[in-house]
């Protein structure tokens, strides 16, 4: 049976938190098999012959806001696209050596041209390098995150789409514990 992973935005931070286990049910109520979490930071693996990515997301989120009262945006890929995402290399060696962080940003949807000239003109800076790849966008940070003006929240107003990141050491585990199968 097909397996994916889902990785959710805005759980367990800004004052919402759900227990792992609450969230396992939530998503087993779904009729999703073999579900499990990943760190309590939203990331859930489950099987299910539904599939389509943008359809499970659709499902999930609806069932989310009317279980928990709130929008958890969610990101669906397959095992095989996480390990895809795990495996490619989004900078040279040389600027990777340069990084003090490497996080990906899980999308909705390709950035269009105007987004993906928007994000490098306004926010490509001495601190922060950016590679947008399919669904994903890389963000490699060359200085503590802190220190940069860059983040979620001012991808989404910027380029006005929704996104969730998640480091690069997450989603090389997700992709060694889960690989494609």
């Amino acid at each position: 049976m097909p397996r994916y992973i889902a990785f959710l935005r805005a759980l367990n931070v800004g004052g919402h938190t759900v227990k792992m286990e609450d969230l396992r049910g939530l998503f087993g109520a779904l009729g999703f098999e073999r579900v499990e979490t990943f760190i309590a930071s939203g990331n859930v693996i489950f099987e299910t012959r539904a599939g389509g990515d943008a359809a499970l997301e659709r499902k999930i989120e609806a069932h989310l806001q009317q279980a928990l009262g709130y929008e958890v945006k969610t990101f669906v890929r397959s095992d095989a696209e996480v390990a895809a995402i795990a495996a490619y290399q989004p900078f040279k060696p040389a600027l990777m050596k340069q990084a003090v962080a490497l996080n990906v940003a899980f999308l909705a949807a390709a950035l269009d041209a105007g987004q993906a000239h928007k994000l490098q003109s306004r926010f490509r800076t001495g601190i922060d390098e950016f590679h947008a790849h399919g669904r994903e966008l890389y963000w490699l940070c060359r200085k503590k995150q802190s220190d940069s003006d860059f983040s979620n929240a001012v991808l989404e107003r910027a380029l006005k789409l929704r996104a969730t990141f998640r480091g690069i050491n997450t989603v090389h585990k997700l992709a060694a514990k889960y690989p494609p199968g």
